[in-house]
């Protein structure tokens, strides 16, 4: 038997999002340290939604099109600014908002620190003006994250009931045609992966206990993450790799490019903690992508001198991390201008995750390539300082 979708109702209440995407935000997420994507870039959503004379599939709060411009950035005709939200390729932005158009699951493959999440939560903010409707993986995730639970009292009391039956934040996603999102996927255990199977394909998830199924209404579709470097955890199976599109998000192709990502997402933060402009600060912002592009890629920028990798990744995120805490340092215990002195602690650490193997390949690049680098000086001294 088929329960009509409608009738399963959600046990938690969203901050509320209104139809317009621009009003309806609660007090709470004017507060909150890290606001959801619909709440943080709701004027530009209401902006862009107003505007969008473009079809919509079903249950779409904005067109292809819109959902395009509000992750890559534009200038709309009223003369508002979208701010881009992910630097890269366009084809790649282009190609997963498709898939989200069609019938497939998506998956967002790289790095870490390529911003699959950030990705993942404005795609969703964008097209269901809800992204909180979220499985995060680990190795303990179990089945009933992504299927349902119980509310044990009404169970013991009343015995199995839809009154009893807690859904998944899919669950909620396929009965209210919404977007879920499932992070970190390849760190479930494969037999949770595979749970999906029958969501993604046959677009229903069985209740054997009521005898009864949730059907997917149009609108609803899946957003998973998962990590390169993260092969061999607990691989996808061969069927449930089939259900997804995937679409691998690079690193940064250039050394301006990155800087330029690492740049917006730090003042972005710096702004909700009070912290100095990134502007000042854009001299070590470029140093710091400068060390973490040559000791990745294994070579000096000049392509003269090679380069032993640490054992870390260095990636973009971790590079955002580093000049924001320099940042902070900057604020409470310097003059407010990031210097080499505020970054250095934070590349170190960074850097050097194996004390042994790391400590040496970081010694012998700053003794090899930041010593001898002009305009470097004052990095090279801090650096050897934090690393004495």
């Amino acid at each position: 038997m088929s329960v009509p979708v409608a009738s399963v109702e959600p046990t938690t209440v969203r901050p509320p999002v209104s139809e317009g995407l621009g009003e309806g935000v609660s007090e709470s997420a004017d507060e909150a340290l890290r606001p959801h994507a619909e709440h943080a870039f709701a004027a530009e959503l209401a902006a862009l939604a107003a505007q969008d004379d473009r079809p919509r599939p079903v249950r779409w709060r904005l067109s292809p099109w819109a959902v395009a411009t509000y992750l890559l950035g534009g200038t709309l005709p009223d003369g508002t600014v979208i701010t881009p939200k992910y630097v890269g390729p366009r084809r790649i932005v282009e190609v997963a908002v498709t898939t989200l158009a069609t019938d497939r699951a998506l998956l967002l493959l790289g790095v870490p620190g390529t911003a699959k999440t950030w990705v993942s939560e404005h795609l969703a903010a964008a097209v269901s003006g809800d992204s909180t409707l979220l499985v995060q993986g680990t190795a303990g995730t179990p089945e009933e994250a992504i299927r349902y639970g119980w509310n044990y009292a009404q169970l013991l009391a009343h015995g199995p009931s839809r009154d009893a039956l807690v859904p998944s934040p899919v669950m909620r996603a396929m009965a209210e045609g919404m977007t879920a999102r499932v992070e970190e996927l390849t760190r479930i255990p494969a037999d949770v992966q595979d749970t999906l199977i029958t969501i993604l394909s046959e677009k229903v998830l069985p209740i054997p206990e009521l005898g009864q199924e949730v059907q997917a209404v149009r609108g609803f579709n899946v957003i998973a993450t998962a990590n390169d470097r993260d092969r061999g955890v607990n691989e996808l199976s061969s069927a449930l790799r089939r259900r997804f599109n995937t679409v691998v998000l690079p690193l940064p192709e250039s050394a301006d490019a990155e800087v330029d990502i690492v740049s917006r997402r730090v003042d972005q933060i710096g702004r909700s903690l009070d912290l100095p402009a990134v502007p000042e600060g854009i001299e070590e912002i470029r140093r710091v992508v400068t060390v973490f592009r040559e000791l990745r890629d294994g070579v000096t920028a000049d392509g003269r001198t090679k380069l032993k990798s640490p054992s870390g990744t260095l990636s973009t995120a971790e590079a955002i991390s580093v000049v924001t805490g320099g940042l902070a340092l900057a604020a409470h215990f310097g003059d407010g201008v990031l210097r080499a002195s505020d970054v250095a602690a934070g590349i170190l650490g960074a850097v050097v995750r194996d004390p042994t193997a790391d400590r040496v390949i970081w010694q012998e690049y700053l003794e090899a390539v930041v010593r001898e680098r002009d305009g470097w000086k004052d990095f090279y001294r801090a650096c050897r300082e934090v690393s004495a």
